[in-house]
């Protein structure tokens, strides 16, 4: 017989002996699927944040198909719309998603904080951080070469004059920018919050006005006008307790400095 033939005929029976074999192992070795799971997933926006704690959809979308007390809410990016739609699947009462906003704990900008040096290396956050936390004097201060915006899946969060901002009518909560930052200068808030502190220097106030005109200064102000005992001067910081906040924003109306800002 040709050599070539013979070749080709044992390659084909090698193949179809394979084949089957793979057919046997897929009928006896499956694992059962809840056919939950991709309905569930269906109904989660696909971010793969971690928001919800776990790894990403998947993870979350499992955990919820085991049958586990996974609440059905935990979806921030997906708001309560992905909310109601996986409590469907679940057979079970739709509970509400606490919306999340990011903030950026730097009120710094190009006019108001100092340098201490030029930088002119790698031009991102993590680079700039290295050489002595970065070229502005202030050591909280927003390195501003945008990191938290490359790693933004919503086009949420721009460099502005030299420090991040957020969009808030764009951000999905998803925290993915918070883990981008060098210096934890973004944070998530509850969007139902008032006010936010735009700061993170705890050095005394003499020291922060040097680095930064908009530094808090810790002159508690804040706190001797509170009404609630919400706002509290802590390593010479303002610092808000939300959960003794009503809204009535007079710390914001009276921070020298305009770090306490009304959202």
């Amino acid at each position: 017989m040709n050599p070539v033939v013979t070749a080709v005929l044992a390659l084909g029976a090698i193949g179809a002996v394979c084949a089957l074999m793979l057919v046997l192992a897929s009928k006896f070795m499956s694992v059962p699927v809840d056919e939950r799971f991709p309905a569930i997933r269906e109904c989660l926006p696909g971010a793969n944040c971690g928001a919800c704690g776990y790894a990403g959809c998947d993870g979350y979308a499992q955990a919820l198909a085991d049958g586990s007390e996974t609440k059905t809410n935990l979806c921030i990016p997906g708001a309560d719309g992905a909310a109601k739609a996986i409590a469907e699947v679940m057979g079970v009462e739709a509970e509400d998603v606490v919306e999340m906003k990011a903030y950026v704990k730097c009120n710094g900008n190009c006019e108001k904080a100092k340098h201490k040096y030029e930088y002119a290396g790698i031009t991102n956050c993590n680079a700039a951080n290295i050489l002595f936390q970065g070229e502005w004097a202030c050591p909280s201060s927003c390195l501003g070469y945008g990191d938290c915006e490359k790693a933004c899946p919503s086009d949420a969060i721009h460099v502005e004059n030299g420090v991040a901002r957020v969009q808030p009518w764009k951000c999905t909560g998803c925290g993915i920018c918070t883990r981008q930052c060098p210096n934890k200068l973004i944070a998530l808030r509850r969007e139902v919050d008032p006010t936010i502190v735009r700061c993170s220097n705890t050095q005394k106030g003499a020291q922060t006005r040097v680095a930064c005109g908009n530094g808090c200064i810790g002159c508690k102000k804040c706190e001797k006008v509170c009404p609630t005992g919400a706002i509290t001067v802590v390593d010479n910081l303002a610092r808000i307790d939300y959960d003794k906040c009503v809204g009535c924003v007079a710390c914001s109306e009276n921070c020298p400095v305009g770090v306490i800002q009304r959202l």
